[in-house]
């Protein structure tokens, strides 16, 4: 397979799963504003109306359904995963990973689980790439886009996060067209999670040649690093040598469970990289104050994940009846916590509504909280750290180029930029 072709389909399934997530006209920022001030429950399911789908695929629709919009609400759903469960992802976007997805797990499973694969995303470890990474970024993407004083930023930002990331799991990073077509293959088992009848036989058939695709290709890898001996600091590295519940993991189990870490491996990276830039080029006096001041890539990071936040909401499922502002919650109810809201809510965050990087430091809920916190969030960070040093260590003058429309934040999930016009000079 060619480079180009594989860069197309990468493209072609990230768009996909940006129209799949995209949702309706409304400004999902807006209508929570609005239901805060009316009421901080929501009797009925809330993301209906922006027509995106959640972690439930089709049991959706089929529970009493609650919606949870202030800070202190969603920090206590999110915190609390037993009372809280996610199990029934297993059914939903987890049906396309034997139900062996992190996402889906609960209760000593879960922890057990988090704490084989934890150390691989740890500081400590992450923070031994730096040096790779950084190479990778200047020498593969920024030097060969520097004589054309212009760029396409999210082009770079779809293809970096896959490149690292898949280099960290353990694949073989010497051939793009493989990992872009991997990535491809992680979008689309993503996009199997349809809502719309008249494309759901379809985009399920797609995930299902995903999986499949991405089974065989990672069965290739831990093959052959077992019969290698097991070694390196990689995810498959550690998974082959790791001990489960008093055991070693079959190739089966190590196959799963970094298959079940893909999908989200490279593009939600790229929707923050994408929100970060953005921020940064738009919000006046900031860019010069960063390029003077590189600690202030942290701050950035952290402001940008609590006020443009790339998953919206988090849904779970009560395990016992629990109550909210006088409003009882059957056992076996789900629970949409708006994360988009609770980031900007008012009573947590003074101007909440403004973007300020100077902001004390306060935990927000971009990626996530509690058990189910982000595994990947290190990674995730060093990555678009590394990225703006970068840009703005290389790219003298960078600004968005005025020929083209000013990017904007949108997507009911999933937020994120499509296109991130500048130039330098």
């Amino acid at each position: 397979m060619s480079n180009e072709s594989a860069a197309l389909d990468l493209a072609t399934a990230y768009s996909a799963v940006s129209d799949l997530y995209r949702g309706t006209e409304l400004d999902i920022h807006e209508v929570c504003r609005q239901q805060r001030h009316i009421s901080p429950i929501y009797e009925g399911d809330f993301i209906t109306q922006f027509g995106v789908p959640t972690n439930a695929g089709t049991k959706q629709g089929t529970k009493p359904t609650y919606a949870l919009f202030k800070y202190q609400d969603v920090m206590a759903v999110l915190r609390d995963g037993a009372t809280y469960t996610s199990g029934f992802i297993a059914e939903g976007l987890g049906a396309f990973f034997d139900g062996l997805i992190i996402l889906a797990m609960d209760g000593d499973e879960h922890r057990k689980v988090r704490a084989l694969l934890q150390p691989a995303f740890m500081p400590e470890t992450v923070n031994k790439w730096r040096p790779q990474i950084d190479q990778v970024i200047r020498e593969e993407y920024i030097q060969k886009m520097l004589p054309d004083k212009k760029a396409d930023l999210m082009k770079f930002g779809l293809e970096l996060p896959i490149r690292v990331m898949y280099a960290l799991m353990g694949f073989p990073s010497d051939d793009p067209s493989k990992y872009k077509q991997y990535a491809a293959w992680a979008l689309a088992i993503v996009g199997g999670n349809q809502i719309d009848p008249a494309k759901m036989d379809e985009a399920r058939r797609q995930a299902g040649l995903a999986v499949k695709g991405l089974y065989d290709a990672l069965a290739d890898v831990v093959v052959k690093r077992r019969a290698e001996g097991s070694q390196g600091d990689d995810v498959v590295g550690r998974l082959l040598r790791a001990e489960y519940e008093g055991r070693t993991l079959d190739d089966h189990e190590v196959i799963t469970f970094t298959r079940s870490l893909l999908p989200a491996a490279g593009e939600t990276t790229t929707r923050m990289f994408g929100s970060v830039m953005t921020l940064l080029l738009t919000t006046p006096g900031l860019l010069e104050r960063v390029k003077a001041d590189r600690t202030l890539i942290n701050k950035l990071m952290d402001e940008t994940t609590r006020f443009e936040p790339v998953a919206t909401f988090k849904v779970r499922e009560t395990a016992k009846e629990v109550e909210f502002h006088g409003v009882k919650i059957p056992k076996g109810s789900f629970v949409q916590c708006m994360v988009i809201s609770a980031n900007r809510d008012e009573d947590a965050f003074e101007n909440a509504d403004k973007f300020d990087i100077d902001r004390k430091t306060k935990p927000s809920f971009g990626f996530g909280f509690g058990p189910h916190m982000c595994i990947g969030q290190f990674v995730a960070k060093l990555e678009i750290s590394s990225a703006v040093n970068a840009i703005l260590d290389l790219l003298p003058n960078l600004r968005l180029d005025p020929t083209q429309p000013v990017p904007v934040i949108s997507g009911a999930q999933l937020r994120g930029v499509s296109k991130l016009p500048v130039i330098w000079d």
